[in-house]
């Protein structure tokens, strides 16, 4: 019988596959400084981690440049690449079943909130969760560590021993440590099986399937 009340889930690698619109998106944001790269591959760098520390590699200590990339970025995943993002299989399903379940369930993203909840509309999976929390446009709230503090500050009659965090990035995992909550690594998403082994996550589920085990009430 799982024992966590509130789930903390990732939006990117976790619930949505979102990998082409995320490389497509770096590609164009990058050809508007004249880098261009047609191999999407080569922005595999992106899949992870805050916009403006990747393309911190590009620009160095420029931050007006990082930031014009980051709303070229933005611009073009809403206008464009956003139509691309699929759910992954029986993901929805398994929303349900613990929505039935009465769990307090939240969306955890570094991803700009309007944006999440954006993406969550486009796959109708908006209505499925009690909160969806993403990063500021002022810079509050970009880190994974913050979102969750936040959300547990919000819900005092919650327990972070009964909230677990489940993400395909180690940096969840790390988020889930420093919070004193659970996690769950996932390896069908972005991250390598090694990052997310070092990492030490509390579970480790290889398919969505793997995941509802770990998750619904028997």
């Amino acid at each position: 019988m799982s024992k966590y009340n509130v789930i903390f889930f990732d939006l990117d690698g976790t619930l949505i596959d979102s990998r082409s619109s995320i490389l497509k998106s770096a590609q164009y944001a990058l050809s508007k400084f004249h880098i261009y790269e047609e191999n999407l591959d080569r922005f595999t760098d992106f899949l992870g981690p805050p916009l403006q520390i990747t393309f911190r590699k590009y620009f160095h200590e420029q931050n007006d440049k990082i930031q014009q990339a980051v709303d070229y970025y933005r611009e073009y995943y809403s206008k464009y690449a956003m139509a691309e993002n699929v759910v992954f299989d029986g993901i929805p399903d398994l929303l349900l079943q613990l929505k039935n379940q009465q769990k307090k369930m939240v969306v955890a993203t570094i991803k700009l909130q309007s944006i999440a909840v954006q993406s969550l509309m486009h796959v109708n999976l908006h209505n499925r969760f009690d909160m969806v929390i993403g990063s500021n446009a002022d810079g509050s709230l970009s880190t994974k560590t913050e979102i969750i503090q936040h959300v547990l500050s919000l819900l005092p009659k919650y327990k972070p021993w009964k909230a677990v965090m489940v993400g395909d990035c180690a940096q969840d995992v790390y988020a889930a440590h420093e919070n004193a909550i659970d996690s769950i690594a996932i390896t069908y998403g972005f991250d390598s099986d090694e990052n997310l082994r070092q990492a030490r996550p509390t579970f480790t589920a290889h398919s969505v399937y793997e995941l509802r085990e770990i998750l619904l009430e028997k």
